[in-house]
């Protein structure tokens, strides 16, 4: 067998709660349909109901790829492991040096895809990793890097497609079991704004009731004592909520959000 030299890269698949034209199936140009930034990222909350011929949905951030091999497919953000960096820093670094993200609220490796063959050339290991992006950040992307609803991920380069659903598993778990919906929410939140980030992190319906009730009893969210601005349509103001923590811990083990039957 011919020898070949192995790169070790780091791969993280970034999310983040966005907006997207209804409709929007795999191999859209979300570009034209939603902007430059391929959706549009409500700036402080949900709270106001989503306009017509729009859904709320979990989104990753993905580059096209200009050069073969794969030119023209989709790619998660990452590079080569230097030799004098962690996985962890190299991770943050190609985020910011490759798609300007910087304000993550939650970054944590998800797995090792070592396949012989998952790329052409020279034998790459990859460290995959899990990042989340608050619903209130908007990071100024270069022009080959869009949002894409997890949903209808467009041609993906690779083994790229099979990270993004391992890190979507991965998410839709802890969302069961620990706090790290906080990695999603904007400091202050409704309850509302939080049962849509739920069901698109999750792909189905949560009750708000609910989820107020699970997440008040494990000591997940705690009341600000604020309420937010009444809408257009006025009504009793709605109560402000945060996250007790900002890292991520179990609140209960034994846990698991399941869609309704």
């Amino acid at each position: 067998m011919a020898h070949r030299s192995t790169i070790h890269e780091s791969l993280t698949a970034v999310f983040q709660v966005r907006r997207f034209p209804e409709g929007i199936t795999a191999g859209s140009d979300v570009s034209e349909a939603s902007g430059a930034s391929g959706a549009e990222a409500p700036r402080r909350s949900l709270d106001r109901r989503c306009p017509p011929g729009q859904r709320t949905e979990l989104a990753v951030l993905l580059w096209e790829r200009a050069l073969d091999p794969a030119k023209g497919t989709w790619s998660l953000p990452g590079g080569r492991l230097r030799d004098d960096e962690d996985l962890d820093f190299s991770a943050a670094r190609q985020l910011a040096e490759k798609v300007d993200v910087r304000e993550l609220t939650h970054l944590e490796q998800l797995s090792v895809f070592s396949d012989p063959h998952r790329v052409p050339g020279d034998r790459r290991i990859a460290s995959a990793y899990l990042g989340l992006v608050p619903l209130t950040a908007d990071p100024k992307l270069p022009p080959d890097t869009r949002w894409h609803p997890v949903s209808a991920l467009p041609d993906m380069s690779f083994d790229h497609g099979v990270v993004v659903g391992h890190a979507r598993t991965r998410l839709a778990a802890k969302l069961s079991y620990t706090n790290i919906a906080f990695g999603l929410a904007p400091e202050r939140f409704t309850m509302s704004t939080l049962r849509e980030i739920y069901c698109a992190a999750l792909g189905y319906e949560v009750d708000t009731t609910n989820l107020q009730r699970v997440l008040s009893r494990r000591g997940v969210i705690t009341p600000t004592g604020a309420t937010a601005s009444p809408g257009r349509t006025g009504g009793r103001p709605a109560a402000l909520y945060r996250f007790t923590d900002t890292e991520i811990r179990v609140t209960d083990e034994f846990a698991a959000l399941r869609p309704p039957s």
